[in-house]
């Protein structure tokens, strides 16, 4: 019942777990950057390396059907974004050159924003696996992400991703890391198919997706507003200061920690 939910939704539903956890709290929910990777391999090494690749990727795969459907997709953002008064790069449909580079131009657009758009995120992600599959990319995580995986599976405890990145980019991320294949120790993967992650409904979907009361999920992340609205959906959530990231108010009245070892489950 519970992968056949997750995958109405287009969600990874691998290796779901339901067996009961022995403290209040059942699942965890990981934020990436910032929580479990450094924010710099996401800005200095993943975002660089999609700008550089996006011209030749789109060449390489033009007039592929999911290509198609793809720009088809930015395409509608660009004119929902130029009748909402953004000025945006001029779009041209024929002939195909003049396409994809709209289509790039546009892109380049939204990155420069770093806008939360889902057609980005998973062109991103495309590149991104044939930088993982050529050996040029790894994913970067905290060293203390490997192990603390491993021991709250060893508590059964469901454990998954709410990333703005698509779940490709998380599955891509994990399973090449610096650590090891680490999917094999992740039960869930969520972007922002569900929703946004300042939204208090994305975080109710998503427990009512896993089938945890929301009170029983523990929401990890190092921004203020994404924790706001997962305790304003009823999770428990905690602030996550790692080196690198940017530097938290002192009223948030957000429990602070600095290793996912101080989660002991």
């Amino acid at each position: 019942m519970l992968r056949s939910r997750l995958r109405a939704v287009g969600i990874s539903a691998a290796r779901v777990t339901e067996h009961p956890a022995p403290a209040a709290v059942r699942g965890i929910l990981l934020d990436i950057e910032g929580t479990t990777t450094p924010i710099a391999f996401v800005t200095q090494v993943l975002f660089p390396y999609a700008r550089k690749h996006l011209r030749s990727h789109l060449e390489e795969h033009a007039g592929e059907t999911e290509y198609e459907s793809l720009v088809a997709r930015l395409r509608e953002e660009h004119a929902s974004a130029s009748r909402d008064g953004e000025t945006v790069p001029p779009w041209a449909d024929q002939p195909l050159t003049a396409r994809l580079a709209a289509a790039a131009a546009y892109v380049e657009w939204l990155m420069d924003r770093d806008r939360k758009s889902t057609a980005l995120k998973e062109l991103q992600g495309r590149i991104w696996e044939d930088g993982y599959r050529r050996r040029e990319l790894a994913g970067d995580v905290f060293p203390d992400v490997r192990p603390a995986l491993r021991r709250w599976r060893e508590q059964q405890l469901q454990v998954g991703i709410f990333s703005s990145g698509s779940v490709l980019a998380q599955q891509l991320l994990f399973r090449h890391s610096s650590a090891g294949d680490l999917t094999p120790l992740l039960h869930w993967h969520f972007d922002t198919r569900v929703g946004a992650k300042t939204d208090p409904e994305s975080y109710r979907r998503i427990a009512s997706l896993v089938e945890l009361p929301p009170d029983r999920v523990l929401f990890l992340s190092d921004v203020t507003r994404e924790l706001d609205a997962a305790r304003s959906a009823g999770m428990q959530v905690r602030l996550v200061v790692r080196p690198g990231n940017a530097p938290v108010q002192s009223d948030h009245g957000y429990q602070i920690i600095r290793s996912l070892d101080e989660i002991a489950g």
